[in-house]
Order: C-alpha cells, then structure tokens, then sequence
C-alpha cells in the first residue's frame, strides 16, 4: 500500500510542460487522499492554457496507474483562486490594476527578517530580465526603501494631484518615505493607514509595468488587510530567518493570505548562515582547514577557503515551505556584501551580479517569474 508520502514522492517525477521543475516543487499538489485502492489527487494550476492542464492531469493518472496500486484514480484540478474558501464573504473583491501584469507582495510575520532587501534585489533581479518593473514601499510606519535605494528627492505631483514615481535604476519606486521624510515618525490609526494604502495605487501613475513588487509592512494588520481588499494580487513571497519563532509568525501571515485568497508563491529564507572566506598564508597543495563544530573545510593550492556557518539553526523555511505545501524559492546567507551594497543604496544584484548571493535572488526572481508566466 502506498501512503500520501508515496504519492508525493511519485508526483516529483512529473515535470511541469515546458519546465525542468516537478508539479509538488511548483505547489501545484494541493491535497492527496488515500482511502485503501483509491486515491483522489487535487491540483492548482494557474495556467489559463488547457492543454498544459490536460497534460499535467493525464501525467498524473498515468505515473499512479504504472504503480498497479490503485483501482479508482480521480484527478480534480482547481484554479488557484479557487483554492481557498473566503472566510470574509461580506468583503468587496479586489480588481486589477490598469496596465500591472503581475502584483507581488513581499511580506514578513515579524519584522528584521531583510523583506526590504530581497523586494529591492528581487525588483533589480527582473529588471536585469529586461521587464518594466515598479517597487512600492507599503511599511508607512517603517519606510525602508529610500535608504535602501540611495533616493533623497521628492515624488512630482501633477495637475490632477497624481504623484509620479521616482526612477532609480531602471525601476519605479514610490515610499511613504519619499512624503513624510525619512527622519519623521508616523503616528497615526488605522483609518488613515489605510486610506494612505489606496492611495498608492489610486494616485500614483504608474504607467504600464510588467511587475509592481510591493514591500508590506511586518505581520496582518491595516495594510494588509486593505491591499487585499481592494487589489488583485498576483502572489505573495513569504520571508523568514531560520529560528522557530520566526517561522511561528510565517504561519500567521501564508495563513492571513489563503483566508484572502491571495496565492502564496513561496518562502525565502533570509540570513541563512554566514559564509566565511579567506586565505592561508604558506598553502602547498590540497589541505584541509578544521573548525571546531564544522567538517574539514577544503583549502585551494593558493590557500583560499570558503564555507558557511549556520548561525541560528537549519532547514526552518524548508520545513515550512512543504508545511505549506508551496516552493522553498532560496536561501540568503549572511553576506558583508550585501550589507556593504544595501547601506550604499544600491542593490547587490547590480552592483555585483556575479556575487554568490547575487546569483540567489536571480534564480528566485527566475522561480517567481515561471510560476507566474505559466
């Protein structure tokens, strides 16, 4: 007899049309019931093209039937929207946003996890691929991204008192901070939290963009509740560290975004270790370097050694990736470059795309872009 482990396990088999990747890597399994002889699988596929949702369900039936397990085989697929029940039937639905292929939030459950800096190299990322990208920074309260970003100016406002976004390195970015001054705390209630978030979107021009990535404030409150009220968003990105109690609040927030029927895209984990290099002086051929606590860390012939200490522990945004049954998109070490890159305003991704951890946020931005393409 096969368990629903078994079937998952089977299910990574089967790539997605087009793609290298497998269907329960996309989280594209949503549930997978066994009941003796037979099995009942539920996908979600956001795809609008039929004959990839034909060709996933028919890869499906086929990969159970070769087990000879199962007599009754039934292949049920959702639209991802449709995924979840609304647990808030009386809330308005969200619509589109003129001329904004995909929305993309980046949200956290608690705050100092580095959601700022992955939205700002996850923006640099796509506009690396050549996509008319715009990146607003939803914390009101904590207004991160004019530092991140090196922007001092103000927004112009127009005839019509429409705000124009500000142009930093091929993007356009809009922040509270850019309004209220990054120096001056904000006090103020919901109310106008909220009002401030429509806003954005009602009264800044925008123009035509292939992604608005969105920088949310830290865990549920006005703003996200808001958002998801009144706009259509593509998907959420989930950023955590690696410690339980961050990976607590995780689950909060994935949650908060299935009740509004907002697509979780995936968990990043964010100061996953730090990377350690350097060089042994007077270095002749293969050695082996021994760090308390560590394996043997292998030395060049010139003597350069590189390896990664986990700081907090390992494996937390894994583990709550398959909990939510949604793509584990990457992890980012502990980097004095990309601390280095951020306190100068300017994203890592451009200023050293080659860098290591460079080359993490592209493969996420790569991910993101696969799942929400196909």
């Amino acid at each position: 007899m096969m368990n629903k482990q078994d079937i998952l396990e089977l299910l990574k088999q089967i790539k997605y049309p087009g793609f290298s990747r497998d269907i329960v890597s996309f989280g594209m399994v949503e549930d997978v019931e066994v009941d003796g002889k037979s099995v009942s699988i539920t996908l979600k596929i956001s795809t609008q093209k039929d004959d990839k949702k034909q060709a996933v369900e028919n890869a499906v039936k086929d990969i159970l039937l070769s087990t000879d397990t199962f007599d009754n085989i039934q292949v049920q697929i959702k639209e991802q929207s449709q995924a979840v029940p609304i647990s808030q039937p009386e809330l308005a639905g969200p619509v589109p946003l003129d001329n904004v292929s995909h929305i993309v939030a980046v949200a956290s459950g608690k705050g100092g996890v580095g959601k700022s800096t992955v939205a700002a190299n996850l923006a640099a990322a796509l506009i690396q691929k050549e996509y008319k990208v715009g990146l607003l920074d939803l914390d009101i309260y904590g207004p991160s991204l004019p530092t991140i970003l090196g922007i001092n100016d103000s927004p112009h406002l127009t005839q019509d008192k429409k705000l124009v976004p500000l142009e930093r390195y091929g993007m356009k970015v809009m922040s509270f901070g850019f309004i209220s001054g990054n120096n001056t705390p904000t006090i103020w209630r919901g109310p106008m939290v909220s009002r401030m978030t429509e806003q954005f979107f009602q009264d800044v021009l925008w123009g035509e963009l292939d992604y608005l990535i969105l920088d949310l404030p830290p865990g549920t409150g006005d703003v996200q509740l808001t958002l998801t009220q009144k706009i259509r968003i593509s998907g959420a990105i989930i950023v955590t560290t690696p410690q339980d109690i961050a990976l607590t609040d995780v689950r909060k927030g994935a949650d908060m975004f299935r009740k509004v029927q907002t697509p979780v895209l995936g968990v990043v984990e964010n100061m996953s270790g730090l990377v350690i290099k350097g060089q042994m002086t007077h270095s002749t051929g293969d050695q082996r370097l021994t760090i308390a606590g560590l394996d043997e860390v292998v030395v060049d012939e010139n003597g350069h050694f590189e390896f990664q200490l986990d700081l907090f522990k390992k494996g937390g945004g894994l583990q709550e990736s398959d909990r939510l049954g949604v793509p584990f998109l990457g992890e980012i070490p502990i980097s004095q470059e990309l601390m280095a890159a951020t306190d100068k305003g300017e994203p890592l991704v451009l200023s050293d795309p080659d860098s290591f951890v460079s080359k993490v946020f592209i493969k996420i931005a790569d991910s993101i872009d696969t799942i929400l393409q196909n």
